[in-house]
């Protein structure tokens, strides 16, 4: 993974940490005891259960690898919004109220590891949330969706 910030709000640096306590501490654990069990039974060319927990260590020792360098490179998001000429702009953090199509539409505009659309959270990479970037209440963007262009007005940003 190349020295690339990984911008994260504290509720998403909390959801990584956990991740990697819960991996570390318990699963690893947990897996190399059954790795132990299964490695008493004798043959491992055939031992399922061998195999199958030494591929589940294999991973999670991955992702804890993975989670590491993340950690190292993690920037909090200030969660308030910009200031533009004295108006409030979308930064990475803010919250904000979109008017498209007659009906109004709240995200948040976070880092790309954060990103879940199904939360309302989209990444500033994405082409509504770099569209969105820099913007004050009361201005307009289209974004270029698989349906066309569509047509956005900031509302408000928190």
């Amino acid at each position: 993974m190349p020295d690339k910030k990984i911008y994260l709000t504290k509720e998403g640096l909390e959801t990584l940490k956990k991740e990697y306590d819960q991996l570390a501490k318990v699963r690893r654990p947990e897996v190399l005891e059954t790795v132990s069990q299964a490695r008493n039974q004798g043959d491992l060319s055939e031992n399922a259960e061998y195999q199958a927990a030494r591929e589940e260590l294999s991973f999670i020792d991955g992702r804890i690898d993975e989670l590491e360098e993340m950690l190292k490179q993690v920037e909090i998001i200030e969660e308030k919004p910009g200031k533009s000429g004295g108006k409030k702009t979308v930064i990475l953090g803010a919250t904000v109220t979109l008017h498209v199509g007659g009906k109004k539409q709240v995200y948040t505009v976070v880092g790309e590891w954060e990103a879940d659309p199904a939360q309302q959270k989209i990444s500033d990479q994405s082409p509504l949330g770099k569209a969105l970037m820099g913007k004050a209440i009361g201005e307009k963007i289209e974004v270029e969706a698989p349906a066309g262009k569509v047509a956005y007005t900031v509302v408000s940003v928190e």
